[in-house]
């Protein structure tokens, strides 16, 4: 039998992906109880959570959009203090179920690592580089891994619409969960994502559209889960439906030939590594009507709650929530060799 951990899980945060991340925490504190191990949960804002808290995040789940507005910046003082806290009693390893912003961009990574404290996920540069898609884009490039082709801004629509065409994809270089996502199919709606990209305070990446059928893959160690197709109720993959029942059709394993498997599993293993990713990621594809895959995005912290990606394609492989998260904590033990399990 594998030996009891004490684990803290971190959620919350600061971003706009406060809701994912509460949601994700909660559900991983419950399903790290159910494996057997001391948990205890810590919204990076405001602290220890109570039992009563915990349940209350359990009922209520993601809504249906992100907040209006978000706790103040991060407290980096307070973060390093927080991990080291004596009232937590000695903790093996933590959980970073942290989404969006500072929780994934790399910052909080540093600072546990500044800590001295063993925690799952990518470390800062892993996180960083996923979190900023240009940067991302070039690299996975650079590693012969098909992307679709880009600009950033500022750029005018003019150009965009010569370099892409339409429809094109409008999206903020930062952050995650589809927010800031906008398909313009046309002139005016390349105009109007234009004007509204710049509310968004961060670097705005155009994309070339490429229509077809969505694929994700999970990672875990040096292995991956079964290929996952997504088939949403709206055009695109947005926030609602990656986070709201019954709005998104997801396969698991996806319908597809072996060969398209092994193909997006291993492009999935080649991004992984390029960017420098560890533990555990998602990485997402469109294989487009002439069958060619590319590479959307990689999750560096995917989503954690349970209508997320990874749970249902872990799944899929027989590996109950449960049993996943117990995974997770136990690789970045043994890479730490604080714990042999």
């Amino acid at each position: 039998m594998s030996s009891r951990l004490k684990v803290a899980v971190l959620l919350g945060g600061t971003s706009d992906e406060r809701d994912v991340s509460l949601a994700s925490g909660a559900q991983v504190a419950k399903a790290l109880r159910e494996a057997g191990h001391d948990v205890v949960a810590v919204d990076t804002v405001s602290g220890v959570l109570s039992a009563a808290e915990e349940a209350r995040l359990l009922t209520e789940g993601v809504r249906a959009a992100p907040p209006a507005s978000t706790p103040g910046r991060l407290d980096e003082a307070h973060t390093v203090e927080l991990a080291r806290d004596p009232a937590l009693g000695p903790v093996d390893v933590f959980f970073v179920a942290l989404h969006g912003g500072s929780g994934e961009d790399g910052t909080v990574q540093a600072l546990l690592d500044v800590a001295g404290v063993a925690y799952v996920g990518s470390d800062r540069l892993g996180c960083s580089l996923a979190m900023d898609k240009e940067v991302a884009k070039r690299l996975l490039r650079d590693a012969g891994v098909p992307t679709p082709d880009w600009l950033v801004g500022p750029v005018e629509a003019d150009e965009v619409e010569a370099e892409l065409g339409l429809p094109v994809i409008v999206k903020a270089a930062g952050g995650g969960s589809s927010l800031r996502l906008v398909l313009a199919h046309d002139r005016a709606e390349l105009e109007a994502a234009l004007e509204e990209s710049r509310a968004w305070d961060d670097l705005v990446l155009f994309e070339r559209y490429h229509p077809g059928r969505e694929f994700t893959v999970g990672v875990i160690g040096h292995g991956t889960l079964p290929v996952g197709e997504i088939v949403p109720a709206h055009e695109i993959f947005d926030y609602a439906c990656k986070y709201q029942p019954g709005l998104a059709e997801e396969i698991f394993p996806a319908d597809i030939p072996d060969d398209l498997s092994e193909r997006l599993r291993g492009l999935a293993l080649d991004v992984h590594r390029a960017l420098r990713l560890r533990d555990y990621s998602r990485v997402d594809f469109m294989v487009d009507e002439e069958g060619r895959a590319w590479c959307l995005e990689a999750n560096a912290l995917p989503g954690l709650t349970a209508n997320s990606l990874l749970p249902k394609a872990a799944r899929a492989a027989g590996i109950d929530f449960p049993e996943l998260c117990d995974r997770i904590v136990r690789l970045a033990l043994r890479r730490s060799g604080v714990h042999s399990g």
